[in-house]
This record gives C-alpha cells, structure tokens and sequence, in this order.
C-alpha cells in the first residue's frame, strides 16, 4: 500500500513557537503553566504537564512561591487571551511568556481596530473557542457591540454600516465570502480584515489534493483542534474513507482493506513526531 503525504501538513510556524518557548522552560526547570492548553492536541499538552509545564484553568489556580527566583512563568497559550486575562496575569506578577500565534495576534489587533473605528464587530468562528473568545473579548474592550457567526445564516438582522467582519484564523475563504455575500444582500459595506491564517489555507489546498489521488485518507491531529476538525472535512468530502485519529494506535488495518493508495495530512497542531509514526504504521501493514 502505497503512502502518500500532503505537500503541506502538521504543525504551523505559531504552533511551533509555543512548543519552543515551553521547552525552553523546560530546560529552564522553571515553573510553568498555561492557562489553558497550550495547543490543541492532548498527547503534547500531557507530555509538557510531566515535564513540569502545566495546564491551569485560571490565574488563581496557580501555586504561589516563596522564592522570587522560584516564581512561576505563566504561558499564553498559542490560541491567545482576552485583554482581562492579560492584565490579570501582569498584575499578579508572573514572569509573561506570550506564546500567543502571531496570526491570532494579527487578529485581535484588527478586532480591536475595527471597534475603534465605531463599526460593529462580526466575528467569524466557532462559538466558544478560545480564539474566537479572545477576538470578541478584544473588539468589546474596544467598545464594539459584537455578533459571533458561524455561518451566514448566523447573521442577526437588523445591521446598519458601519460593520467590520475579523475571521478565526483557521476558517475556510468560501465561509467568509459566504458571509461577506449575505452582508452585502442586507444593502451593507462590511469592512473585512482576512485574518485566515496562510498556513491553514494551505493545508487544506494540499489535503483535498491529496484525498483526491486515493483510496483512503488519514487525518492526524486532536479531536480539539478546529483546523484539524475542518481538515477531516474536507477530507471526507473528497474521499468518503477518510479517518480523524489523534496517534498512530488507532490505525486499524481493516480501514484500508483492498487499498492500493492511501493519504496522509496532519492539523496545525500536530508534531512532525506523531505524523512520522501514523505513516509507518501505515507502511508496515
């Protein structure tokens, strides 16, 4: 059975970063947490908490330290924070590690702008999702009264320009011209900041490529992960056997019983580690 990569998969250059800057406190021996995990994949997030790296749900969740040289270093997480979040860290007096993806950086910042400029705010994404709650949590604290939409037919009535759309950075483009199309029906002139992230685009061009050449797919990444949850999608609409696993022990040789091709592409949270391992599983059976 032959195995057949996507160009363009696993983790992004943000995801990257984070896992560096956790590392690095690691090799440190510092004291760490994030709040939140720091990405969304379960196998990373667990090996960082033995490391001494742990997910915390709050800012009063973390242990105090006597020693100064001791005290803890507390990571954003790559999906970013809500200003309040931020300011609550600072104040507590935390050594900040901003591990936040530039990209959903970009967005808050253009959140935020759009607010500033009086427009009311369209946030496109999942309800929910800690980027999603971080980007309408930066256009509120700018004064805009926000609507989170997940599709056009999420559109409240009734809006009047001037408004703004700012886009969760794994998005799909045909769901923000989807949106962009039914503001303008309303009679509207949406001021659109595309913040989808290059590397997201990419990643599903090269997936529905690649589930087009085979006879099966494999989709590697958490179960968590929006970008990989909208990679599987993808996946199965090209090629109906298509499989979201999180690690190579789920693989099951029956899937792939009279498959001469089958296709492998991993979110942007997922280590080139576990990638490397799906495929030679694969290749072995």
């Amino acid at each position: 059975m032959e195995v057949i990569r996507a160009k363009c998969a696993g983790a992004c250059y943000g995801v990257q970063r984070a896992l560096n800057m956790a590392y690095d406190l690691v090799d440190q021996k510092k004291p760490a947490f994030t709040l939140g995990s720091l990405i969304h994949n379960p196998q990373v997030v667990a090996d960082l908490s033995q490391q001494g790296v742990h997910p915390v749900n709050d800012v009063s969740d973390i242990p105090q330290y006597d020693n100064v040289a001791q005290s803890a270093a507390v990571v954003i997480r790559s999906h970013g924070v809500t200003p309040e979040v931020l300011a609550e860290v600072n104040k507590a007096g935390y050594e900040v590690v901003d591990a936040t993806c530039p990209h959903v950086a970009r967005a808050q910042k253009a959140a935020a702008e759009l607010a500033q400029n009086g427009a009311r705010v369209i946030v496109l994404g999942e309800a929910g999702h800690p980027e999603v709650q971080g980007l309408q949590a930066w256009a509120l604290n700018a004064g805009a009264k926000v609507d989170v939409v997940g599709s056009a037919e999420d559109i409240p009535a009734g809006l009047y320009d001037p408004v703004g759309v700012v886009v969760q950075t794994t998005q799909k483009r045909a769901t923000l011209d989807a949106i962009v199309e039914a503001l303008t029906a309303q009679g509207l002139h949406p001021i659109v900041k595309n913040t989808i992230c290059a590397a997201t685009s990419q990643r599903q061009e090269a997936a529905a490529d690649v589930a087009a050449q085979v006879d099966a797919m494999v989709v590697i990444g958490g179960r968590n992960s929006s970008n990989t949850t909208r990679l599987a999608e993808i996946c199965e609409a090209v090629c109906t056997r298509s499989y979201h696993i999180e690690s190579a022990d789920e693989l099951q040789e029956t899937w792939f019983e009279g498959c001469e091709r089958v296709g492998v592409t991993a979110g942007a949270s997922t280590p080139e580690d576990q990638i490397a391992a799906c495929v030679l599983r694969l290749e072995s059976m």
